[in-house]
């Protein structure tokens, strides 16, 4: 599970979006990107940003014990966040984490109907919340002021909104949703993530996901 905290007013984050865009094409990967909005002061205004992604990287800070947050930034299963260097070195991370037990364990399968999104959870051990994060799978923009002036970037599966849909507690778990709903949200895609949290709410390990 891959989470980038991006901004297109960010000049460090092109490469790693073309990266990203890569990725996002991996069958085994769950890969979703968040654009934060502390950026926007530098004269252009990232047109995927929002406060609700800002506060999600900051919430994750508290959890993994970040004094600050940054762009572009990783987040991996949810435990781990890293600088990008190339593609290879951070699917080797994600293999070395699975490898020590920190991999994605619990199976999370979603389907989409014509009536309705249903999400089915595997048994497991723990707690964690069932939240599906809804994003526009390909947006293309012409970047015309900030660090980024007259660069066009191809960005991908930048969410939109989250929303928590219910509770796991070790159990195999079947989540119905109605179709209707979904497309009220202003998206093209969603990911399913099963995800911990600490004491304060902040977001923790990831411990399965899924993508439609």
């Amino acid at each position: 599970m891959i989470e980038l905290f991006t901004s297109q007013g960010c000049s460090n984050c092109p490469k790693v979006d073309a990266a990203f865009e890569k990725l996002s094409e991996e069958p085994n990967l769950v890969t979703i990107a968040y654009h934060v909005d502390y950026w926007n002061y530098l004269g252009w205004q990232d047109t995927l940003s929002a406060k609700e992604n800002t506060d999600r990287q900051y919430n994750y800070a508290r959890s993994l014990g970040n004094s600050n947050v940054y762009t572009p930034q990783i987040v991996l299963n949810g435990i781990r966040d890293i600088k990008f260097s190339n593609q290879e070195s951070l699917v080797s991370r994600l293999e070395t984490m699975r490898n020590q037990g920190e991999g994605v364990t619990v199976p999370v399968d979603a389907t989409l109907s014509s009536d309705d999104l249903t999400i089915k959870i595997g048994a497991g051990q723990g707690k964690a919340d069932v939240v599906i994060a809804y994003f526009r799978r390909e947006t293309i923009v012409d970047i015309d002021r900030g660090e980024n002036k007259g660069r066009t970037v191809t960005y991908r599966n930048a969410v939109t909104s989250l929303e928590t849909v219910g509770m796991w507690d070790g159990k195999s778990l079947t989540v119905k949703l109605p179709s209707a709903m979904l497309a009220k949200r202003g998206y093209d895609g969603c990911a399913i993530l099963l995800q911990t949290h600490d004491k304060a709410g902040n977001p923790g390990r990831i411990l399965g996901a899924a993508a439609l």
